[in-house]
Order: C-alpha cells, then sequence, then structure tokens
C-alpha cells in the first residue's frame, strides 16, 4: 500500500481556539496526524480568540483536555497515554494571539505574527484560516482577512475552512456564499462536512466503481429503495442556544444526508479529480424532486430510558424554551428525478435521544420472482446491502440461503466485511482526513458553492411550511425509542417500513 506522503508545509490559524471544536476536534486529530508522521517539518499552529491568555496557558488547556480524553479509553487514540514526544513536537510550534474578530487591528497583528512565524519555520507563505468559531462570524472573519491582505497569494497558497452550519436557510446560504466569494476564489474554500472524513462513506466509491458486481444493479431496475439513518442517543449537550435556532432538519439534512445521498446516487465521475466528483454530486441536488410538508415528518422527544438511566424532555433541557416547537427529530422522502433513481425512494431520518446510536446507509434491492418458492414465500427474507458507517465501520450483503435438511426452507443469512478484520486502522477523530486533504489542497470531500446552495433549496419548501405553522402536538416520541409514529406512517404509506435500530 502506497503511504500516503506529508503534508505540505503552511501555518494553521484557528479562529476560536478555546472552543469545543478546536479541543475535542481540531487539536487531537493534528495530534493523530502527527503521530502518523503525516504533518510537515515545516508546520505552525495560531490560536486565535478573544479569551486573554497567553500561548503557554493554551497549550496547558489543550494538553490536559488532551489526556483526559486519552485516559477515558476512546477508540480515537491508540495509546492510553499521550506520547510526549510527539505532544512536545506539536506543542513547540503552538502560539496563541488574543484578539479581536471584528478589529481590523487585530487582523494586522495576525499578518505580523504569521510573517514571524514564516521566517522562523519556513513556511513558504503557506496558510490555512480555520474558522472554528461561531456562524454569525464566518462573514466578518472572511472580511476582514481580505482587508488585511491575509488572502493574497502573492508568496504562497491561502485557504479558509468554514465549518458547517452554512446558513440556516437558502436565502442566507446564498448570501453567506455572494460574501466570502468577494474575497475569495472558490478554490481557496474548503467547506467542511466531518462526515466525508469517514471511511465507510469514502469507500462507498470504491464498492461502486471499482466492481462490476454491484454497479450493474446500482439502479431504478434492482433497488427498491434506499434508508439513510443518522441516529443518535444523546441529547444537545449543552448546546440549547445553537439548537433552538436550529432543529434537527437544518442541523443534519442539507449537509450530513444529502451528502451521503449523493455518495450512493451520484454517476461515475470521469476522474478522481475534485471538480469531477463534485460535480456529480450536484447533479443529484438538481434532480431532486421540490419537497411538499406531506415528505417530512418532525418530532421531539419527551422524557424516557437511555440505556436503562432516565434521561428529560427536551423541553426541560437548560436553555430551551418550555414550549419549544423546534425539532429534535425528522424523517424525509426523497424522489431523485433522473434516468438512474426515477421511482426509488430515498427515505431519511436523523433525531436524538433514540433508542440506538446508528449512522447506516441501508439499500434495499427488488424481490426475486416468487414462482418457484410459492410454498416458501412467508420465508423468503430481504435483500439488502447494508453500508455501516459508525459504529462498527463496514459492509454487509443479506441474503437468502436453503436451510439445512431434507426439505427446501430458506433462511436469510448475512457476509459482514469489517474494517476492523481486514485493515489496521489509524486512531482517528473524523477530522484527520479532512485536515491533510486542506493542506494538500484536495477539495474532494469539501463542499462547494452550487453543492450548498441546491441541497437548501431542496428543503426550503419544508423549512417554509414548518415555520408558517409549528408543531402542535409536541413532544411526540419518548427517548429511547425510534422517533415519533408518523415518521413509521410516512413509508407506511408506500407500502414500506424502517428498518430496526438495535
Amino acid at each position: 500500500m502506497t503511504r500516503r506522503p506529508c503534508a505540505p508545509c503552511c501555518a494553521l490559524v484557528i479562529f476560536g481556539a478555546n472552543g469545543d471544536l478546536t479541543k475535542r476536534l481540531i487539536v487531537p486529530a493534528l495530534y493523530n496526524l502527527a503521530s502518523q508522521g503525516l504533518l510537515p517539518e515545516h508546520f505552525a499552529i495560531v490560536g486565535f480568540d478573544h479569551n486573554k491568555k497567553d500561548t503557554a496557558e493554551w497549550r496547558e488547556d489543550l494538553h490536559e483536555f488532551l489526556e483526559e480524553t486519552v485516559r477515558s479509553g476512546g477508540a480515537e487514540f491508540e495509546a492510553r497515554n499521550i506520547d510526549k514526544n510527539v505532544w512536545q513536537k506539536l506543542a513547540d510550534r503552538m502560539t496563541y494571539l488574543s484578539g479581536d474578530f471584528l478589529a481590523l487591528a487585530s487582523y494586522k497583528e495576525l499578518a505580523r505574527h504569521l510573517r514571524e512565524l514564516d521566517s522562523r519555520f519556513d513556511l513558504e507563505g503557506h496558510a490555512v484560516f480555520y474558522l472554528a468559531s461561531a456562524e454569525r462570524f464566518f462573514g466578518p472573519i472572511v472580511d476582514a482577512l481580505g482587508e488585511a491582505g491575509l488572502v493574497k497569494e502573492d508568496s504562497g497558497w491561502r485557504r479558509v475552512v468554514i465549518e458547517k452550519p452554512f446558513g440556516h436557510d437558502l436565502p442566507s446560504a446564498r448570501e453567506l456564499n455572494a460574501r466570502i466569494l468577494k474575497t475569495l476564489r472558490e478554490e481557496q474554500i474548503f467547506r467542511i462536512d466531518h462526515f466525508l472524513g469517514k471511511e465507510t462513506v469514502q469507500n462507498i466509491m470504491a464498492l461502486r466503481f471499482a466492481n462490476g458486481l454491484f454497479e450493474p444493479i446500482w439502479n431504478r431496475d434492482r433497488i427498491d429503495h434506499v434508508q439513510i439513518t443518522v441516529a443518535e442517543t444523546i441529547g444537545i449537550e449543552g448546546r440549547a442556544k445553537f439548537y433552538e435556532q436550529t432543529g434537527a432538519l437544518r442541523d443534519m439534512v442539507p449537509s450530513h444526508l444529502f451528502q451521503l445521498a449523493a455518495m450512493v446516487a451520484m454517476e461515475p465521475p470521469a476522474s478522481f479529480a475534485a471538480d469531477a466528483i463534485r460535480s456529480k454530486k450536484a447533479d443529484v441536488f438538481r434532480a431532486v424532486r421540490p419537497l411538499t410538508p406531506e415528505d417530512a415528518v418532525r418530532g421531539q422527544y419527551a422524557a424516557g430510558k437511555i440505556d436503562g438511566t432516565q434521561v428529560i424532555p427536551y423541553r426541560a433541557e437548560k436553555g430551551v424554551d418550555p414550549n419549544s416547537s423546534v425539532e429534535t427529530f425528522t424523517a424525509l422522502r426523497i424522489m431523485i428525478e433522473n434516468w438512474r433513481w426515477s421511482g426509488v425512494p430515498f427515505y431519511m431520518r436523523t433525531g436524538k435521544r433514540m433508542a440506538e446510536r446508528l449512522t447506516e446507509i441501508a439499500i434495499r434491492f427488488k424481490q426475486a420472482p416468487l414462482a418457484l418458492f410459492r410454498k416458501e414465500a412467508a420465508e423468503i427474507g430481504e435483500n439488502w446491502l447494508l453500508l455501516k458507517i459508525q459504529p462498527g465501520e463496514g459492509i454487509c450483503l443479506q441474503f437468502n440461503a436453503k436451510r439445512p435438511g431434507p426439505e427446501m426452507s430458506l433462511e436469510t443469512v448475512a457476509m459482514d466485511f469489517r474494517y476492523a478484520d481486514w485493515f489496521k486502522q489509524a486512531p482517528a477523530v473524523g477530522y484527520e482526513t479532512l485536515l491533510y486533504d486542506c493542506f494538500a489542497g484536495d477539495q474532494t470531500l469539501f463542499q462547494r458553492a452550487d453543492q450548498v446552495e441546491l441541497a437548501w433549496a431542496a428543503v426550503q419548501p419544508v423549512l417554509n411550511a414548518w415555520g408558517a405553522n409549528p408543531a402542535n402536538d409536541f413532544p411526540n416520541y419518548e427517548a429511547g425509542t425510534a422517533g415519533p409514529k408518523t415518521a413509521d406512517n410516512l413509508l407506511a404509506r408506500d407500502g414500506r417500513f424502517w428498518r430496526p435500530l438495535a
């Protein structure tokens, strides 16, 4: 297997350096990259935030958080101790700047600091600006970077990583795209979606396009429908301010779930070039039939039990309106009106406080003719191809086989491929591949402006309808269940049913 080379030299500037995203995901991902020898020798990390602290304090805060995370036994790290040499090498390249996201003077100081680091670490003028800040700062930060001359590519490349949510509806997404494109070229913008960094998601293209077994049956002739599930057992985790303004549909559907659908539904690209792949994904979004309120279901969790522990309802969460009509669950029926997928529903569901933690793409194949098995018809199970994204990444194919014995009796069996059984997987928090690709300038796993706007356009009719008619039946599902009954009805009217979560 070809080993990936080190990423090219650069500075990484993290806006929101004291935030949860930086501590939980970005810095652990950088540590893992460093452990695997994938960070360049000439590299620097700049934390930029409004908090008044010095570099030593920032380093120590991150180190303590990392140590505690490793001690807790998560699978994101190979050892149960931080490698002191790896951490020290990373820490030696960390500096911290206290500044105001809205003050031009802070950006001029950042420019001076980057020049100093460039001279010290020989960075060749290359820099990545990672916007791990609140969404309201995305536009102002890009404006200020432009005004301070920080994204001019006079001596080296300059790139900007923008976290989700990228807008909260179609008009705001269009406005943000228009605003940042006044300062940046599309080639400089990396709109990040951490789902696309997962191995099983990336493997969908290999599964489809590298195997003569699957691609010939990957169409409306052989596939009955597709189910995409992103279920979480956790609640809102203290993010009431964010969630009360967002809800499940805005938070998950135009970004994560639509990206998963695009990986399944896209046509073969001419190459693995970023724009070749992203154009095929955009074509999928263009083919989505406009949604109606009848195509969507919403829900909100009540009290219930998760793994035997009683949990409170959403409306009792700290910071949540006691009469909130914000959804914590949504399910949708998507129709992709093109030659490959006409008549094949894509069902999507995502929710908080559900029965199991599960991210899965389930592809149901059409039933074979029953002429030979009329007597055994009741025993014939369904054929499913399951793409398991988390937990336990892998691929499972379910089919019918004869049960041993003198009679023709059928049973559904499964062929399971699990990544952990076949490959030694590097420990990961999910951001390693995305950060590496950003340093390398590979935009394949990042969203383009048209993709973002097309995804928002698809769900905007539902957002409009829900905004005009707040839910009057919330809460409508118990914590620890598979969601509201109305989600079952969404499939039942088509004669189908959701796969069980457990």
